[in-house]
């Protein structure tokens, strides 16, 4: 057996619940009207993937999506709209992932993000008790630092390489299901909850079992 002592999570979907609609409509309400065709939950394109992959800075996507929308936006617009992102931050999450650095586990978050979700999620007011999300894992890596994207394997990759650990020691948790695929295909053992799911029981069951397979979807757990 090989026994799991990494855990790498997703932020949106895993951590943070999404809430798509209410981000749309933010973008909206500044102006850009494709809002709903240009955003994506998983992986973004446009001047947001590119701000997301880091090839351009807050100031210079303040400035690109002014042009988008017709009019000159501020910091703290952009901030609001992206912040329309997070639906929930649940308790049981912080509470599940306190507990599993208690009993050893190595906690990493892997996300495709930017500055600006990260300025608040890295803010104390991240939790509402003056804890930034840094406080809740041994290493967090984001898209925009590392200037790659999940589902390109060479994000995990880098996780691994940078950690120093080995993929069927691992636990990857995210919403997207192209993003496990890529995870699964190098070895790395996964669990694909649905965004907003209650996933702090069901993580046990890959924690604890003795596995022949590698991978462990939400609906073969019925059957173990």
């Amino acid at each position: 057996m090989n026994k799991i002592n990494n855990i790498i999570f997703d932020l949106g979907g895993v951590v943070i619940t999404l809430s798509p609609e209410k981000a749309i409509g933010k973008f909206k309400k500044l102006g850009l009207k494709n809002a709903d065709k240009i955003l994506d939950s998983y992986t973004q394109g446009g001047i947001f993937g590119e701000l997301e992959l880091g090839k351009i800075n807050e100031e210079q996507f303040i400035q690109q999506l002014s042009v988008l929308c017709g009019k000159q936006l501020t910091y703290e617009q952009c901030l609001d709209a992206w912040l329309g992102y997070c639906k929930e931050l649940p308790a049981r999450n912080l509470k599940t992932l306190k507990k599993l650095r208690s009993e050893g586990y190595r906690l990493i978050l892997l996300s495709n993000t930017n500055p600006f979700m990260m300025k608040w999620a890295e803010s104390d007011d991240f939790d509402g008790i003056g804890h930034p999300i840094s406080f809740y894992f041994d290493a967090v890596y984001t898209s925009y630092t590392m200037g790659v994207m999940k589902p390109d394997p060479t994000f995990f990759r880098r996780v691994l390489m940078s950690e120093r650990i080995l993929p069927q020691h691992t636990l990857f948790l995210d919403d997207g299901p192209r993003n496990v695929a890529a995870a699964s295909q190098l070895g790395i053992r996964t669990f694909c909850p649905v965004n907003g799911a209650d996933w702090t029981k069901d993580i046990y069951k890959f924690l604890n079992l003795e596995l022949k397979e590698e991978n462990i979807y939400p609906q073969q757990l019925k059957t173990i």
